[in-house]
């Protein structure tokens, strides 16, 4: 509405303008007095030009997009500029052309204000950045400086990135966004007792990460950045992490294929757990329990110490007992490794 109305009081400053100038132009002829209907159809005619004038540039202002004119300052200053840019060309026009007359003096330099002040202010009001873009790039400028890795929720419960922090393999700015924190705290006032215990780890994981920050050359911030355009805890995880140009810290399937498609570089925890396993070869024999049916009719499922699980062809019928086994393939993803067996002989 606004606009609208910004845009309707230029059109009609442009018409007074045209009108200005056609009186001028009469005034100036030399010759017999003009009839009042042919002088009056004169200035409408001004008049109409002028307000032509000014729906032409209404409508080149509607092929300006946002990479046109990125919004790197405050409205204020756009407007500024853009009258003081109108005046100062005017004032060359009337040096360069050596005009003495008074008036047209007057009417060029008011003109030229009026065009570049319109224009100032709509790409102020529809174009120009706000202070709080400002803040933003002065931020990510830091995090660039400091090799930032924004952190997932999923990361945080896991409760593998204090132990992963304490050794010093992450170094850098870790970024967690508030909306992070809040999913935490909903998911630690959760009814459900696993889950409720799931999320007060995390919170308690948060905090001990950043006691123990400054002397694992660790920098903690907390963000208040948060993506009201994106309604998904991940989309703004990646619309963050393309802003700042950090690294997603995570162990989420999804979100590391939904990253990667966005193209932005994910940090796996499962995938750094899984390079720093024993390798298991083909042929090779290994011990394992077994603690549950597999999905076959004659599987049996068990697991390594580390969480890796082991599929025994033929250990369905020793569900609880110790077997020894010899490893037919390996399968490793990004959720993790699953080692496939055939049974070799019942231990106890």
């Amino acid at each position: 509405m606004t606009n609208k109305i910004i845009s309707a009081l230029f059109v009609a400053a442009c018409a007074i303008m045209g009108y200005a100038w056609a009186a001028y132009v009469i005034g100036t002829r030399e010759g017999p007095a003009l009839e009042p209907s042919v002088y009056w159809a004169w200035v409408a005619f001004g008049m109409a030009i002028g307000a032509a004038a000014g729906f032409g540039v209404l409508l080149l202002l509607r092929f300006v997009t946002q990479e046109l004119f990125e919004r790197i300052s405050p409205a204020l200053v756009a407007i500024v500029l853009a009258m003081i840019t109108g005046y100062f060309l005017g004032q060359y026009i009337v040096y360069a052309l050596d005009i003495e007359d008074f008036v047209i003096h007057t009417l060029l330099v008011t003109t030229l204000v009026l065009l570049f002040g319109y224009v100032g202010i709509m790409l102020g009001l529809t174009r120009a950045s706000n202070w709080e873009s400002l803040i933003k790039a002065v931020k990510r400028q830091e995090f660039e400086n400091g090799n930032p890795k924004l952190v997932d929720t999923s990361v945080i419960i896991d409760g593998r990135l204090a132990d992963i922090c304490e050794t010093g393999f992450i170094e850098g700015t870790l970024i967690i966004p508030r909306f992070v924190l809040h999913e935490l705290q909903h998911i630690a006032d959760s009814a459900d007792e696993l889950r409720r215990a799931r999320g007060r780890r995390g919170l308690d994981l948060v905090k001990s990460i950043q006691e123990n920050a400054n002397g694992r050359g660790i920098d903690v911030q907390i963000v208040e950045d948060d993506p009201q355009e994106v309604s998904e805890v991940d989309g703004k995880l990646v619309h963050l992490a393309r802003e700042f140009d950090a690294k997603i810290l995570t162990n989420d399937l999804n979100l590391n294929k939904v990253a990667q498609i966005e193209g932005v570089q994910v940090l796996n925890i499962n995938d750094l757990a899984n390079a720093v396993k024993p390798a298991v070869l083909p042929d090779e024999e290994m011990h394992v329990k077994i603690v549950k049916q597999g999905k076959e009719s004659f599987q049996g499922v068990g697991y390594l110490d580390d969480g890796t699980m082991v599929v025994v062809d033929g250990g369905r019928d020793h569900v609880g007992r110790d077997v020894s086994v010899i490893v037919t393939s390996v399968l490793q993803t990004t959720a993790g490794r699953m080692i496939f067996t055939r049974l070799r002989s019942v231990l106890s």
